[in-house]
């Protein structure tokens, strides 16, 4: 659900639809979260290098890093005004377009991120029509990661929760909720806005991936990180039917090809760099608090709640058993190996 940012990265894919246009020169122009240098962004680049060199120079995409182009309600309100062609965003920028994908990271879903493989390939293809009604094309998936509570003081239980001045992404209504049913202090901010808000004081907590916390440099303002995750939080490249219409049916092939290339490739660095990046927190003097199992039961409770709240406003009620049903089916195959 958070850090969301992440993702950003998300979606490296380009997924797109064939169109008549001339084979000219064009410039896709993408905004995401992602700072330079970040193990999303560094994946992106090399993967537009690849398409500008096998295009011969026709197609270039142009990403604007780092928050420059605003949070992600800014990244789809200036596609849909033609200010951008795309994104890579996080759920919650996905959610602007298509609030049900959000059924995909809800909170204590899953338990690992084969689950949320399993799942999520099976329902890739439903969202993916569902966005091209709302005329964008939503590519392959990337991941942000197991999102966990970062905070300046220790967290054991909901109660410590309760004590903090929580950072709350303003437009995300499931983490709201969520805090709602915990009664935490959510404070609602951009993402741009975590790192000076942590320094300031203004918040005393967050939540995130590791290689996000430590990409955005959240990891230097905080001192404990929960060992529970909340939820497994993904994202993808979004772009418009207008912009996909700019390319010829040839360089269109080109670049589907080496996307979805790259977007498998980023998978793995993702979930490598999350590893790398716990490595960091904890040498740097994160200390990572052992969740207590009642806290995890409780937590869980209310999560379970939250589902269930949420079908018919966010997500369809049909939408939720279909998570749910591939979620068993692939604990029921592990089960019987």
């Amino acid at each position: 659900m958070m850090t969301r940012f992440l993702a950003l990265c998300a979606g490296v894919t380009l997924a797109l639809t064939a169109s008549p246009a001339a084979a000219q020169a064009v410039e896709l122009r993408f905004a995401t979260l992602a700072p330079a240098g970040s193990p999303w962004m560094e994946v992106l680049d090399k993967a537009a290098a690849e398409i500008k060199e096998k295009t011969a120079g026709r197609v270039t995409l142009k990403y604007f890093e780092g928050g420059s182009q605003g949070d992600e309600k800014d990244f789809v309100r200036k596609i849909n005004a033609g200010q951008l062609d795309g994104a890579a965003v996080t759920s919650v920028g996905l959610s602007l377009i298509e609030e049900s994908i959000r059924v995909l990271e809800l909170p204590m879903m899953f338990k690992s991120v084969e689950e949320v493989d399993y799942v999520a390939d099976k329902m890739w293809p439903y969202f993916q029509k569902k966005f091209e009604a709302k005329h964008f094309k939503l590519n392959d998936r990337g991941d942000v990661g197991w999102i966990y509570f970062l905070s300046k003081s220790k967290v054991e239980t909901i109660a410590d929760l309760k004590g903090l001045k929580l950072w709350q992404w303003g437009d995300d209504s499931l983490v709201g909720l969520m805090f709602k049913k915990l009664a935490l202090n959510g404070v609602p901010l951009g993402v741009p806005e975590v790192d000076s808000s942590l320094t300031s004081g203004r918040i005393t907590a967050a939540y995130g991936s590791p290689v996000a916390a430590v990409a955005l440099q959240w990891h230097t303002k905080i001192k404990f990180m929960t060992s529970m995750p909340m939820s497994f939080a993904i994202g993808a490249t979004v772009i418009s039917t207008a912009a996909v219409k700019k390319l010829s049916p040839e360089d269109l092939k080109t670049v589907e090809e080496i996307t979805r290339s790259y977007s498998k490739k980023l998978r793995k660095v993702i979930r490598k760099s999350n590893e790398d990046a716990k490595t960091t927190m904890t040498r740097k003097g994160v200390t990572v608090v052992q969740t207590p199992a009642a806290t995890v039961d409780e937590f869980t409770k209310q999560a379970a709640a939250v589902q269930q709240e949420l079908a018919g406003k966010v997500y369809s009620k049909a939408e939720l058993e279909m998570v749910i049903k591939y979620r068993d089916e692939f604990r029921a195959k592990q089960g019987a190996k």
